[in-house]
């Protein structure tokens, strides 16, 4: 990396490192671009060229998420000894994580903002995909260890990140993390061996 690429990768992060602060204190309809330009001495036009709109700075944001829960979830993987425990470890680090990041909230407000662009349709599509993967990667390790039934893992990797993104949204009505990791248990145990009795 040259020097001019090195001066524009520490721009961008003192801009990000800026704006999560700034989302996280005030929200995200609450943050405006002049106050991420105020914060970091940038202009609005270098705030644009690196991440082109809030909306792409927060996606930006969102994405370094992301790859930090991933990143957190690899280190300790290879602690949990089946892939049921590896579902019941995933709960426990979606509350521990998820429910206390300090962008939670101003994710919420961003998600359910109706003024949605197409950059935004896409690079969700991306993270939702890149979700899907994950899920579907370790519930075939599951088949092929024989800890699951052979079924059709793309259906199953929906149904899976369907049940926590839903539960993502319930569980922030729990003001207690033990309550939230109750309902993540209860949800992992209903994915695993469904809620009828056996005849």
């Amino acid at each position: 990396m040259n020097k001019k690429q090195m001066q524009t990768e520490l721009t961008k992060k003192r801009v990000a490192d800026a704006a999560r602060a700034l989302f996280a204190q005030k929200g995200y309809k609450g943050t405006s671009i002049e106050d991420i330009v105020d914060a970091t001495g940038s202009s609005k036009g270098n705030i644009y060229y690196h991440f082109k709109s809030k909306e792409g700075l927060f996606l930006y944001l969102l994405d370094e998420w992301d790859l930090e829960w991933e990143r957190k979830w690899r280190e300790k993987e290879n602690s949990y000894h089946t892939t049921v425990d590896k579902l019941f470890g995933i709960a426990e680090q979606m509350v521990l994580d998820d429910l206390n990041h300090p962008l939670t909230k101003a994710a919420d407000e961003f998600f359910n903002n109706e003024e949605k662009t197409n950059e935004v349709d896409e690079r969700m599509a991306v993270m939702v995909d890149r979700h899907l993967l994950f899920n579907k990667e370790l519930l075939q390790e599951g088949i092929n260890r024989g800890e699951f039934k052979d079924d059709n893992v793309d259906r199953l990797a929906i149904v899976f990140e369907g049940f926590f993104m839903g539960l993502g949204q319930m569980s922030r009505r729990k003001n207690k993390p033990e309550e939230a990791l109750q309902l993540y248990h209860a949800a992992v145990k209903v994915f695993l061996y469904g809620v009828a009795k056996e005849k």
